[in-house]
């Protein structure tokens, strides 16, 4: 289990700034710097930093501790920056798994675009493993917090289970996969993978049991 160390207290507000004089020949009072169109995509770079050295740090967590601290170092922003993004844990937690989730929903049709089915798929399984991890990674931030909540209630199984579907409907039309295979059930044996690597399963391990729901998907050769 994750340890949480406590995280750092907000930075305190900055005192407000003067009122800015009014630029000459107008009403309207002169754009401060920093704001504006810039600033909005400095914010958006921030935060775009933040979710991805956040989903790193789960990823990566491994039982050791994880703290608010380490999201912003790996990102390489201050405290306060963190926390203007995301003001609490959980928000950041949410972001960062809606995030994970919907591309892992999108990859199915992104890797259909380049590849086979069959290694679209098997990519697509591996793409799976890591979303897991990740997911692993803030079950285990948020539960030994001091106040310990849950991952945000998403239909995560539905979307995955569609993903699947997508996948094996392709191999089936191409005659690659088989046809007659349940998206859920194969949602079942991921879920069963996902928990094996979270208690200690080594990558190698990871990697043969994916390869053997591959294997069980491909078409039934019949007996001679």
């Amino acid at each position: 289990m994750t340890a949480l160390e406590p995280p750092a207290e907000p930075p305190t507000e900055p005192p407000a700034e003067p009122p800015t004089p009014h630029s000459p020949g107008g009403d309207a009072p002169a754009r401060p710097a920093g704001t504006g169109r810039a600033g909005r995509s400095d914010a958006r770079r921030n935060r775009d930093k933040l979710l991805t050295a956040a989903r790193t740090v789960f990823a990566a967590a491994a039982g050791g501790p994880v703290t608010l601290d380490a999201v912003a170092r790996a990102a390489g922003v201050g405290i306060g920056t963190l926390y203007r993004h995301f003001p609490t844990r959980e928000a950041l937690v949410e972001a960062v798994y809606a995030a994970e989730l919907d591309a892992l929903a999108a990859a199915a049709g992104e890797l259909l675009g380049d590849l086979p089915p069959l290694p679209a798929l098997r990519t697509w399984l591996d793409r799976y493993t890591a979303f897991a991890a990740t997911k692993h990674g803030m079950i285990d931030m948020l539960r030994s917090g001091p106040a310990p909540t849950s991952v945000p209630t998403r239909p995560t199984r539905e979307r995955i289970a569609a993903a699947v579907g997508e996948l094996l409907t392709a191999g089936a039309r191409s005659g690659s996969l088989r046809a007659d295979a349940d998206p859920d059930d194969v949602t079942t044996l991921l879920l069963g993978v996902s928990l094996a690597a979270a208690s200690g399963s080594s990558a190698e391990q990871t990697g043969r049991a994916l390869d053997l729901i591959v294997d069980a998907l491909r078409p039934r050769t019949p007996p001679a």
